[in-house]
């Protein structure tokens, strides 16, 4: 094999990367020495901006298999035969923390994920919890300044964290969630992933669906007590990183059963609550879980900057038979994911390999930009429509229209007979043993009985009362407790 040969950005090789040129043994640096000047300079520009959520991340390679038919609902085309293979890129990561935080925290996680369809990349950007927080975009920014650094302390705050949940009833539901013993995952590889939102499916004759997606961990549900964190974080701070990493090179492949949650479309509007309301969940007596096939992941990558900091995920990179709900959330985040790529990784970062089209061709009239790598052929247009033979529209949609009707303004959902902000958080508390409940209830006045406003502490209080009386009781008990003590 021969040798390697150092070079500078523009290739030109490098004769002494160990002492900077200078105007004598002792005298001054030149300026004139451009590989220390490349490289300082280089060095300052290492760092892109972090995401501003889900910051810390892993990510590995894999394939999803069909293995049921789902025709019937969707035309999507790596939907449409059982034994089809789709390459995937997946990304895990915690919400709240910065790129340096720990991954052993209580903390919901992304689950995002990339199938590279012969019909172009569909992202389905998820969770590892079925509900969220709120369900109107209009608070998301709101919702994270209250959870990230205060700007004063410069620390996470309990008060902030619990003063917005206060004045957010529709957190209720998460809270409870997030509290519980799945709120600390014992790896990415033993959690369950969420489409979270409510997306719409198209079949080949135009009938539309609601869908839910569930994937469901073949390694088993596995999670950590508050005490079981603490001490692996002082072990690993990358616990859930190192877990990955080494699973897939042992060929440990982790996989998850994928299934969905169907509702015809003409059943929405007399659903008993809002199908749409992200705060919310879809009973399986309702809608039953129907398998669709098993995601695998068996490769890790290569460079963890280029494919996992540098993975973009949007959940409006649909397919045909796929596509958005009137969840108000999703509609939200249908902006917000693309522009935060397109802020943190320029205009063209659809052009990295983790992002491009593996199997489709992207081709539009897109042009320029910082770091643009595609420009089509020699004699390409970049307008449309045009004489030459150019990428012309498809006469087909991506998946059914939405019906909308009245006035413009600000409003919030039609009402449902069953829209409160707290029965589910209350069926939530009541499934649970009792051991689960006894953890829940002191992981919540952990984080409360430090809030330092009464009025804070009463509103939470209140909240958890009007999901089940024991449930509130307890709480209120505990916290009373903690801050007597």
């Amino acid at each position: 094999m021969s040798k390697r040969v150092l070079t500078t950005e523009s290739g030109a090789p490098v004769a002494d990367n160990q002492n900077s040129a200078t105007a004598g043994v002792g005298g001054p640096i030149l300026i004139q020495d451009q590989h220390l000047l490349e490289k300082l300079a280089r060095f300052n520009r290492e760092r892109i901006p972090e995401r501003v959520v889900h910051a810390r991340g892993s990510g590995a390679y894999g394939y999803f298999e069909v293995t049921d038919d789902v025709t019937g609902f969707t035309r999507a085309d790596f939907l449409s035969a059982v034994g089809k293979r789709t390459e995937t890129f997946i990304r895990f990561s915690t919400v709240a923390d910065s790129l340096g935080g720990r991954d052993a925290v209580r903390d919901p996680r992304g689950f995002a994920l990339k199938f590279y369809t012969d019909e172009g990349n569909y992202d389905l950007v998820g969770n590892n919890t079925p509900v969220f927080f709120i369900k109107d975009p209009i608070k998301f920014p709101d919702f994270i300044h209250s959870q990230k650094r205060d700007p004063f302390t410069g620390k996470q705050e309990q008060n902030n964290v619990w003063d917005f949940w206060a004045h957010s009833p529709e957190a209720t539901h998460q809270v409870t969630w997030l509290m519980g013993d799945r709120g600390i995952p014992a790896s990415y590889r033993h959690m369950n992933g969420y489409g979270s939102h409510t997306y719409q499916w198209t079949n080949a004759q135009g009938e539309a669906f609601f869908v839910k997606y569930h994937f469901k961990t073949n390694q088993g549900v596995r999670s950590l007590s508050a005490d079981q964190a603490n001490e692996l974080v002082g072990k690993d701070s990358d616990s859930h990183q190192t877990d990955l990493l080494q699973a897939i090179e042992r060929g440990v492949n982790p996989s998850w059963t994928l299934h969905v949650q169907i509702m015809p479309a003409a059943e929405a509007a007399d659903y008993r609550f809002n199908p749409f309301d992200v705060t919310k969940v879809w009973p399986h007596s309702d809608y039953p879980l129907q398998r669709v096939g098993r995601l695998v992941l068996d490769r890790n990558p290569d460079n963890v900057f280029a494919e996992v900091e540098q993975a973009a995920f949007s959940p409006n990179n649909f397919v045909p038979g796929i596509g958005p709900s009137p969840d108000k959330m999703l509609q939200g985040r249908l902006f917000a994911y693309a522009d935060a790529q397109r802020y943190r990784l320029g205009i063209n970062h659809t052009q990295l390999p983790v992002n491009a089209p593996r199997k489709a061709t992207a081709d539009n009239y897109g042009r320029d930009g910082a770091m643009a790598t595609c420009y089509g052929s020699r004699h390409d247009k970049n307008y449309e429509p045009n004489s030459h033979a150019g990428p012309a529209q498809t006469d087909a949609p991506l998946a059914a229209p939405l019906p909308v009707t009245g006035w413009t303004g600000a409003q919030g959902a039609a009402e449902h007979v069953k829209d409160d902000h707290f029965f589910q958080a209350g069926e939530l508390y009541r499934l649970m043993s009792d051991d689960e409940k006894s953890r829940l209830i002191a992981n919540i006045a952990s984080g409360l009985s430090q809030v330092t406003l009464d009025e804070v502490i009463e509103k939470n209080l209140a909240h958890f009362h009007a999901a089940d009386t024991e449930y509130g009781k307890r709480v209120e008990e505990a916290v009373r407790a903690l801050r007597e003590d």
